[in-house]
């Protein structure tokens, strides 16, 4: 265990200081492939006003079975047309084995407000185009950013076509908040199968990753624009915290050290999919015994529009609250019996990430305050009637932590706070309140919690009674599959909550559920009729 402990760290150490390609041996005989090295597609992320990242993984036919034992060249081109008759940048990088041959080319010196096509050489393959672009220079005037948000793509409960749609969008980017893969095995009644069995190893976990990339609109809509990513929690295991295990550990083994070995391999493969800058693994070094932590929390300027900032609610947070002894994961909780629901020391984020994002929020006074997120963020009695009920997995367990964060919204003034979440695969849209306990409470910023890509939700025939007990809510719906639409002017948003009509068919038509439009300077969510 100790060599491999150090044989990682080696790994990402080389990963994070971004290895010249000039050491790169040749390999023999890679002028010619058997197939397409490219088929799991190409991707780009991170996007600054001068860089983005642009990503793709290597793999043969046969699913790992005949790439080199070593790293192999891999070049790359940026241009400003799609016939990359005018290059704008290129260069080479490594795919490195021990990283599943993936690459992260993090390419600089680049024009702010600006498309670009992109595309990956390796030997005589080239793969398919992709189009990214650069944010706006921090002190430019912009007139519009178009955002999509999404999450939640379970493999077995349907189809992507909400991707298929989603291209036609016209969108800046796509901010991913969470659940890009499930660790089950199967699920009733499923749609399509997955591949093996539960996501234990780090060859579990990149196999699972190799599958859903092998999607063609997930492929399409990646190679249309940059997207931010940031994880939940089934890219591990279902409502796990930290480094305490989530519920599915009493239905599956785990690997042979533990817990904080599978978040590790689960922390690598993640990295290895995903167009990430190296800089998120400058804490992973630390190795298999603390989990492989990773920052992937992130502030992004759009100008004088928008800061966009992308946090982590997974990996920090403290263990739920008032679960059932000897059981792990999460549960619907009575708070006047649970002792620690008020607890002040309670973090969603952990302290390190609330500290970042309260110096964060300092610097959002203008435009628009963007804030993407993993969950549902405002309170949510789920029991109609006297009494309540919260779930304790989401904010509502982490109420101390949330009063802290409206409470830094407050405190800095931060311009027209706008938080986007996921997670309970239903559309809720709501006001952010100051005090949610109190029905004349300040509104502080507004909400909107999308649905899923494909996971499934409980039909919840009596939803519209549970807004009714919520009332800070003003749209709740339960039954859709999709994705949101934000576009942001210096004077309005206005999101769209696209659904498709039956995730079961990949021809699927969408169409707009509902739309709402929030005043720059008012905080307050109004129905677009």
């Amino acid at each position: 265990m100790a060599a491999h402990t150090v044989d990682r760290r080696r790994l990402l150490q080389w990963a994070a200081a971004g290895v010249a390609s000039a050491w790169l041996p040749r390999a023999a005989g890679q002028a010619s492939w058997n197939g397409n090295p490219f088929s799991l597609g190409v991707a780009s992320g991170s996007p600054s006003h001068d860089s983005v990242v642009l990503w793709t993984r290597l793999m043969a036919p046969g699913f790992f079975d005949t790439l080199p034992a070593h790293p192999v060249a891999v070049g790359w081109e940026v241009a400003h047309d799609e016939r990359f008759t005018r290059i704008a940048r290129s260069g080479e990088s490594p795919a490195l084995p021990a990283l599943a041959h993936s690459v992260h080319a993090e390419v600089t010196g680049l024009e702010p407000d600006r498309w670009y096509f992109y595309r990956f050489m390796a030997g005589d393959a080239v793969s398919a185009t992709g189009r990214t672009r650069t944010f706006p220079a921090p002190d430019a005037a912009v007139q519009k950013l178009r955002l999509a948000y999404a999450s939640c793509q379970r493999w077995e409960h349907g189809y992507y076509s909400a991707y298929r749609h989603m291209r036609a969008e016209d969108l800046d980017a796509v901010l991913f908040l969470g659940d890009y893969i499930y660790e089950y095995p199967t699920a009733a009644d499923p749609v399509r199968v997955p591949s093996g069995g539960w996501l234990l190893t780090l060859e579990d976990y990149r196999r699972r990753y190799a599958l859903h990339k092998s999607d063609a609109d997930l492929q399409a809509m990646h190679m249309a624009c940059p997207w931010l990513h940031v994880w939940d929690d089934h890219e591990v295991q279902n409502d796990y915290a930290g480094l305490q295990p989530g519920d599915s550990g009493r239905l599956a083994p785990l690997p042979i050290d533990g817990f904080a070995a599978r978040r590790a391999a689960a922390y690598q493969a993640f990295y290895e999919h995903m167009p990430l800058r190296a800089s998120v693994l400058t804490r992973a070094v630390a190795g298999l015994a603390t989990g492989a932590p990773m920052r992937i929390y992130s502030r992004q300027r759009v100008g004088r529009l928008a800061t966009i900032l992308m946090l982590d609610g997974r990996q920090y947070r403290d263990p739920q609250a008032c679960m059932p002894a000897g059981t792990f994961g999460s549960a619907y909780v009575d708070p006047v019996s649970c002792s620690e629901w008020n607890d002040p020391k309670r973090s969603m984020l952990g302290a390190a990430q609330e500290q970042w994002l309260d110096s964060a929020l300092a610097g959002s006074t203008s435009g628009w305050t963007i804030i993407g997120q993993q969950t549902l963020f405002g309170r949510r009695d789920a029991r109609p009637g006297p009494g309540e009920y919260f779930w304790n997995d989401g904010w509502d367990g982490y109420a101390t932590a949330r009063t802290r964060l409206t409470d830094a919204l407050q405190r800095h003034r931060a311009a027209n706070p706008v938080i986007l979440g996921g997670d309970v695969h239903q559309n809720w849209v709501g006001n952010v309140k100051a005090d949610y306990a109190r029905a004349d409470s300040a509104t502080v910023g507004v909400e909107f919690c999308g649905t899923s890509i494909s996971s499934r939700s409980a039909p919840n025939p009596r939803i519209w009674e549970r807004l009714a007990d919520n009332p800070h809510f003003v749209f709740a719906d339960a039954e859709h599959r999709g994705y949101g639409v934000a576009e942001f002017t210096p004077t309005r948003l206005t999101t769209s909550l696209r659904v498709v009509d039956d995730v079961r068919r990949q021809d699927a038509a969408v169409r707009t559920l509902a739309r709402f439009v929030v005043e720059a300077g008012r905080r307050q969510i109004e129905r677009d009729t």
